[in-house]
């Protein structure tokens, strides 16, 4: 059986706990899945949504298709990294309602990168997942 990652937030760094993610996350050696940077493009075909939050929804829906799909859970992610557009505070605050709800507690660590573009001119946001499989 995996072992779980094991997830810290040492008192010499800040509590990112506090806010919904680790800022160390050590997995035992196995297999891993590196997921492709998901992004708020519908499996079904339907029309990128404009406002952030929607496509945060639609982004975490796919990861957690993907997830799914390798046979894991958010438990078993490592390492996640957010790429968006326009970032700021606030609309950090909007992505990170959904990142919460897709981790479901896992608080893997995290990184929030601010980028000119990604790959459609109407996406904001894209989501880079490294998952440790379980055995």
């Amino acid at each position: 059986m995996t072992k779980p990652v094991t997830r810290m937030n040492p008192p010499s760094l800040p509590d990112a706990g506090a806010i919904g993610y680790s800022q160390i996350s050590i997995a035992e050696p196995g297999r891993l899945a590196y997921i492709s940077g998901q992004v708020a493009w519908p499996a079904n075909g339907e029309e990128i949504p404009d406002g952030l939050a929607g496509q945060a929804d639609i982004v975490t829906d796919n990861a957690r298709k993907a997830l799914t799909a390798v046979g894991a859970t958010p438990e078993d992610i490592v390492n996640a990294r957010v790429y968006m557009i326009d970032l700021t505070p606030d609309r950090q605050d909007i992505v990170m309602q959904s990142l919460i709800k897709f981790f479901d507690g896992a608080k893997p660590s995290l990184t929030g990168v601010g980028v000119a573009a990604l790959a459609g001119p109407k996406l904001q946001l894209e989501l880079e997942l490294i998952v440790r499989l379980p055995s």
